[in-house]
């Protein structure tokens, strides 16, 4: 798992000598967040951020990256500044695809086999509220939000704890939402996105990356030209 990098490529992101890249330990700033350890971002979400930074395919906002792999959220600002890195909790069936029709379903009626955190690139607003507070949709259609940990969450889900855990392998709880830390939730995603949104580029379990993002096979091209 990986615990909030305030500053992740800013302060410290090194590029090794496979070209992956990776970070250097950065206590955390985050009091939900109790690990002491940081590791970087996996090779295929420096890849995605790679390829948006450089295609400017975020058109001017905000996005994330959501690496399940690892469990963890990237969060770049509108110019590609990297913000911070945090763990998430995800769906808990592997998969890259919702379930058609699943967003018109009660919760009671989805089977362990549908709850799963579909891949792509999202296009994500605040919108219809649930209770009393708005919530950011990445795909409201399959019901799919960025949201801190539920206060009703059944305490036997145990997902604060699963989120403080220094392994993504308990990480899988949610029904398909991504869950975040909440003082992370309300001091950069919040503010960030609440206006005009921002995208959210969700890496997959088991598709090949080039699959979910196909303008990746394009991307040697972008870097051959800037030089």
């Amino acid at each position: 798992m990986i615990p909030v990098l305030p500053a992740l490529a800013g302060l410290a992101l090194l590029v090794s000598a496979t070209g992956a890249r990776s970070a250097e330990p950065i206590q955390p700033q985050d009091a939900d967040i109790g690990a002491e350890v940081a590791v970087g971002p996996s090779a295929a979400a420096a890849r995605v951020s790679d390829w948006v930074a450089a295609s400017h395919d975020n058109h001017g906002l905000p996005y994330v990256i959501i690496d399940k792999t690892t469990a963890s959220l990237l969060m770049f600002d509108a110019a590609g500044k990297p913000i911070a890195q945090v763990p998430v909790l995800i769906g808990i069936a592997v998969g890259d695809d919702a379930t058609p029709g699943i967003g018109t379903k009660n919760l009671a009626e989805i089977g362990p086999a549908e709850k799963t955190t579909p891949a792509g690139r999202f296009l994500a607003k605040f919108g219809r509220p649930i209770g009393k507070e708005r919530i950011l949709w990445v795909d409201y259609a399959t019901s799919v939000a960025i949201h801190p940990i539920p206060p009703g969450a059944s305490r036997k889900e145990r997902r604060r704890e699963r989120m403080l855990s220094p392994t993504p392998a308990d990480n899988r709880i949610t029904f398909g939402c991504i869950n975040v830390p909440q003082a992370f939730y309300t001091k950069s995603v919040r503010p960030a996105f609440r206006k005009k949104g921002g995208y959210v580029y969700i890496l997959p379990d088991t598709k090949p990356i080039e699959v979910v993002f196909p303008r990746l096979r394009v991307q040697p091209l972008i870097e051959g030209a800037a030089h």
